[in-house]
């Protein structure tokens, strides 16, 4: 307690902390508000039944922040621009040009990376927009809408994609951790009292033991996601003694902590992201009356409707992705340089390309355990969800999981600062 208060008197006294926790506080405040700002024309009671009933818009509820539930302004959240940054990081490893640009160009060529998500998010946003608005008139959601209405709250929700994107930019550049992570995570937040309520009045004594294994299921992810986030492998680092006059430098022993899972969250976003944007397409184009399309979009809607299926390709994904993440977040060859540079060596390997190597090695055998681990625990809930048949136990489950590893970090990046300011 009394570690707690001492690194709680530490922030609120470093002026450049407690202004980045108050902007990010500020900008989530605002998120809410907008969140609050439903679209016009709605069918409350419709729209209520609607979300009562359909798994797929509950996931992508949570990429949306809470906002979609309600058809608000911002109902398309942050889900545009997840998925135009997974189009150019797969063009990473896809495109040698995309390759070049993110690894050699340094800063710059980030920058022009994260310019054209910026721009695909816009056409993205469009086409969501228009998909979802269509989708939901059409099941009587909203009503009747004339072509310049529909213009107009497809630009509404468009605008609202767009805000949402630079608002979780600017969370990033100027408050702590990743901003896109920490809107999600409010918008699962947000929804808690109303999930709580909805436990509380249908109540039944005959669902103690369905409550019971929620719990114990609860405690068990976030158990697993602590474990997972806090786990680290060592690899000893030397630095090569120097003599200069009387005085003799280096000879240090130190350590390169590697991660058990050095994607955090992403991987679980990324999935969900892929899962979720075919689906989103498929349920529109079901809607439509061309006969033989409508056919096909429906048959591949009940493939991937069958629990077990979804749950092996979210597995899969989630597995893929942490191996994806992890590649692209960190790279041997600039830690074999840079340890060259300074001098610095592992015992027992030679520096350079062996020391490459090396690290290559150990870190793929430690991605292969997180992301088992990860995929398990992602999939515990759906597999839940198999068994019991409901399904707010899948959407709460990953809620929780995303929840509980953008808390981590974001303690994380706070300690961060504090042992910064400290030294």
């Amino acid at each position: 307690m009394g570690d707690f208060l001492h690194k709680l008197t530490v922030v609120w006294n470093d002026s450049r902390l407690r202004n980045r926790i108050l902007f990010m506080l500020g900008a989530l405040a605002v998120f809410r508000f907008l969140a609050a700002i439903p679209i016009p024309g709605i069918d409350s009671f419709a729209l209520q039944q609607f979300f009562s009933n359909n798994q797929l818009l509950g996931f992508l509820d949570i990429f949306a922040g809470g906002g979609l539930s309600n058809l608000s302004i911002i109902m398309l959240g942050v889900a545009p621009f997840i998925t135009a940054s997974i189009i150019f990081q797969l063009l990473t490893v896809i495109s040698e040009r995309m390759r070049e640009m993110y690894h050699e160009e340094g800063e710059a060529g980030r920058k022009r990376i994260a310019q054209y998500s910026r721009l695909i998010t816009v056409p993205l946003a469009i086409i969501q927009g228009y998909s979802f608005i269509i989708l939901l008139q059409r099941n009587g959601i909203i009503g009747s809408l004339s072509p310049v209405e529909l213009i107009a709250n497809i630009t509404l929700v468009t605008a609202g994609a767009i805000l949402m994107m630079w608002v979780g930019e600017l969370m990033t550049e100027f408050g702590i951790s990743n901003g896109v992570s920490l809107i999600i995570f409010a918008g699962i937040v947000s929804r808690l009292p109303s999930t709580l309520q909805q436990l509380v009045f249908t109540f039944t004594p005959d669902q103690i033991p369905l409550y019971i294994g929620f719990v114990l299921a609860a405690v068990l992810i976030t158990f697993g996601v602590v474990v997972l986030t806090e786990a680290e492998r060592p690899i000893p680092i030397t630095y090569a003694r120097r003599v200069r006059g009387n005085k003799v430098y280096g000879g240090v022993s130190t350590y390169l902590p590697l991660r058990v899972n050095q994607a955090g969250v992403m991987p679980i976003i990324f999935a969900l992201s892929i899962l979720l944007f075919p689906q989103m397409i498929l349920s529109f184009l079901s809607t439509l009356s061309l006969s033989g399309l409508t056919s096909i979009a429906d048959t591949i809607l009940r493939f991937l409707g069958n629990q077990w299926i979804y749950g092996s390709l979210y597995f899969v994904l989630v597995f893929l992705f942490t191996y994806f993440y992890t590649a692209i977040t960190f790279d041997p060859h600039a830690i074999a340089e840079n340890l060259q540079k300074t001098g610095a060596f592992i015992p027992g390997v030679r520096p350079g390309r062996p020391t490459e190597e090396h690290i290559s090695h150990v870190l793929t055998r430690l991605t292969l355990v997180g992301a088992l681990f990860l995929g398990a625990i992602a999939v515990l809930p759906i597999v839940m969800q198999g068994i019991t048949g409901i399904t707010t136990l899948a959407i709460g489950g990953t809620g929780l999981l995303i929840v509980v590893s953008v808390v981590i970090e974001l303690i994380k990046k706070i300690e961060a600062q504090i042992s910064m300011r400290e030294y």
